[in-house]
């Protein structure tokens, strides 16, 4: 594993930015993903009443399919900033990031009910990816601000990549429709994929004052530890300087494309020479597009969409307020939890 110079690395993030003030007597805002989990409407709207009452809380469920997120959040985070209040995200890692996006744009304090597959951004800020038990800690939660990475100014909380990871999740979706929703289904699509045949990348990388043309099928950039930490990268660490973890894949074959699926596994695909990977602060990707093209497909936290390029990662001077609950309301460290 090589890795490249980097543009001058701050030591923190800057916080410009107070956490919200959160009155309990106002009415939390909860958008739910109502096509997202394991629970049926009626058994999500439940356990966050249960939970509301037991508390002495109050809250407004707002339902919306995946189309309508975005649009909901934004109405919702609104809302919260009105009300000094908290918008609630109910639903996967996408969901989240929607209501991500609006709450870190209107400031206001934002919570999560985790309903994904794996549930990472909940997991690694040690929320129980239980309904009930999520429900409970977050409403005994105050504003913690964590880091956000920026992909020409959209938020992503987890990853944003480009070239086969993209094509991986779509694939993944895919098979879902079809097997169900589970994490064997999503690890067997994953290999199909990565062991299909795929293109290759020309990507210009300008990291400060250093830049270079690459080759490769995929660059992903992480902004999760728990994500990291189990495939084996040791730039996991840099997301607590304040910085984003690149990888890249050399050009490979189908055979070593499954070794290192293989190392991924067993969490050591930082120890693979065909892997390079580095921490930054600031990067510029130019991809090499076909003529008359402007725009490159991107996953951001598990969804696909398309970006016009050239595109910039960064770390987002505003962090994200996060209701996070305390070592002993967080049920589940960091690498625990189920689908």
């Amino acid at each position: 594993m090589s890795t490249p110079p980097t543009a001058s690395l701050p030591d923190s993030v800057p916080q410009s930015s107070r956490a919200p003030e959160i009155d309990p007597t106002a009415r939390l805002v909860f958008i739910i993903n109502a096509a997202s989990g394991r629970n049926d409407p009626d058994t999500t709207r439940q356990v966050v009443e249960e939970a509301l009452k037991a508390n002495g809380r109050t809250g407004e469920l707002l339902f919306a399919r995946p189309d309508e997120l975005a649009r909901a959040a934004q109405q919702a985070a609104a809302t919260a900033c009105a009300r000094r209040t908290a918008v609630v995200a109910v639903g996967g890692d996408g969901t989240i990031n929607s209501v991500a996006q609006a709450a870190h744009l209107q400031g206001c304090a934002m919570g999560v009910l985790p309903q994904g597959t794996f549930n990472y951004f909940a997991r690694t800020h040690g929320i129980p990816t239980d309904a009930a038990a999520a429900a409970q800690a977050m409403l005994r939660a105050v504003p913690v601000p964590v880091q956000v990475g920026l992909i020409n100014d959209q938020v992503f909380l987890v990853n944003a990549s480009l070239g086969l990871y993209p094509e991986m999740l779509q694939d993944r979706e895919a098979y879902k429709a079809r097997f169900g929703r589970s994490r064997f289904v999503a690890f067997g699509s994953a290999l199909i994929t990565m062991l299909g045949r795929h293109r290759h990348l020309r990507l210009r990388i300008e990291l400060g004052a250093n830049a270079r043309e690459v080759l490769t099928p995929t660059l992903f950039v992480g902004n999760n530890r728990l994500q990291l930490e189990q495939v084996g990268l040791p730039e996991a660490a840099a997301l607590d300087e304040g910085c984003l973890a690149a990888v890249m894949l050399r050009p490979i074959g189908t055979v070593s494309m499954f070794w290192l699926v293989l190392r991924g596994t067993m969490g050591t695909l930082g120890e693979a020479n065909t892997v390079e990977s580095f921490k930054f602060h600031r990067m510029l990707v130019k991809p090499r597009l076909a003529w008359g093209g402007h725009t490159v497909k991107v996953a951001l936290d598990g969804e696909v969409s398309w970006m016009r390029a050239p595109l910039e990662f960064r770390v987002s001077p505003k962090p994200l307020y996060l209701l996070k609950p305390t070592v002993e309301e967080g049920t589940n460290g960091p690498g625990q939890g189920s689908a």
